[in-house]
């Protein structure tokens, strides 16, 4: 079978040589992300293909891989995949279900740490030879509630870790598990209103889909424990920017960590956004919002990084070997969405 391997970077090039999985199959590998643009040429015949978030799996790639069965996304999230087209076409969709529960909710704790005791200001201070203590103090997290929306495998890291700091740990979940809030020493609120009312760190470890878009919103955003922070290591929409900055700029919040934002592929390409092939369905005010972010001092912004560990990056690979093996041999592993007929 021949495999497309987009967003490769070379140590992942070189595992793919060493995969025994493999065995058999024409592998070819590009270090760029999958568009309709790039799709075009040796990838025409792909019938395995594996891609990053930041590749876009939409109706306009998927007529361009006529012979595609199978997408293996190397991350748990798959809103970049059209699951509904792929579910049309009979193509299966595996991800990863499971790579770093720990290390994205280290990853919160980091960004969390770092707001609470003015590190980047600190650290930024220090690196002029300015040794001023003087707007540097910070609060401690012991004692204090951390409200966790969302209480999955990362959001019970998450848990873990606050419980360790000695803060008083509330959750909200669509689905509370009351054992395991039992056996973790936490306690379930009804409504998301009482988990920001209550909370003087906010984190945010859900999913992104139609029901959690802008889960953060105008409306509830002002009912946040004034000078709480806010942390999203998830997905940019479950937060809408607009409410997120009239939030810190009213006071409401004190800080903000993220490791995702709304539009943060366009943000980051800021030449593509001022070319006049820019696509004009695409939202620059948001992306202006979001440099607005960039430059604030009470907020500290990471480019969707907090998967990044060795140990992590080593999961995700296995896995997505595994699930091309398994589709491969008859046994799909970890498939999302379902296949219909035509």
């Amino acid at each position: 079978m021949k495999l497309a391997y987009f967003e490769a970077n070379e140590e992942e090039v070189r595992w793919l040589k060493e995969a025994a999985s493999l065995g058999g199959m024409e592998v070819k590998t590009s270090a760029e992300i999958l568009s309709s643009d790039t799709v075009e040429g040796e990838w025409k015949d792909t019938e395995l293909l594996s891609v990053f978030v930041e590749s876009r799996v939409d109706k306009t790639v998927l007529d361009k891989m006529a012979n595609l069965k199978m997408i293996a996304t190397r991350s748990t999230g798959f809103d970049h995949i059209d699951i509904e087209e792929c579910g049309r076409r009979r193509i299966v969709v595996a991800n990863v279900p499971s790579y770093g529960e720990n290390t994205v909710a280290e990853h919160a704790f980091a960004l969390i740490l770092s707001l609470s005791r003015k590190i980047f200001q600190a650290y930024d201070r220090t690196e002029r030879l300015n040794f001023n203590r003087e707007g540097l103090r910070g609060f401690d997290l012991q004692g204090k509630t951390f409200g966790v929306i969302g209480t999955g495998r990362i959001g019970q890291h998450s848990i873990r870790i606050g419980a360790a700091f000695g803060m008083k740990v509330i959750g909200f979940d669509a689905f509370p598990n009351e054992k395991m809030a039992s056996e973790l020493g936490f306690t379930y609120v009804k409504t998301l209103d009482e988990l920001l009312e209550q909370s003087d760190v906010i984190t945010l470890h859900l999913p992104y889909m139609p029901e959690t878009h802008h889960i953060i919103n105008k409306d509830n955003i002002t009912k946040i424990k004034r000078g709480a922070i806010l942390v999203n290591t998830a997905r940019g929409g479950l937060i809408d920017t607009e409410a997120l900055l009239m939030a810190l700029g009213e006071g409401i919040l004190s800080g903000a960590g993220l490791d995702v934002i709304e539009d943060e592929d366009d943000t980051f390409e800021d030449v593509a956004v001022l070319s006049k092939d820019f696509p004009k369905d695409k939202d620059i005010v948001n992306i202006l919002r979001n440099h607005i972010l960039i430059a604030r001092d009470d907020v500290i912004i990471t480019p969707h990084n907090a998967f990044n560990s060795i140990e992590a990056v080593r999961r995700i690979f296995d896995t997505t070997i595994g699930n091309m093996a398994g589709f491969v041999a008859g046994e799909p592993t970890n498939v999302v969405g379902e296949k219909k007929s035509n």
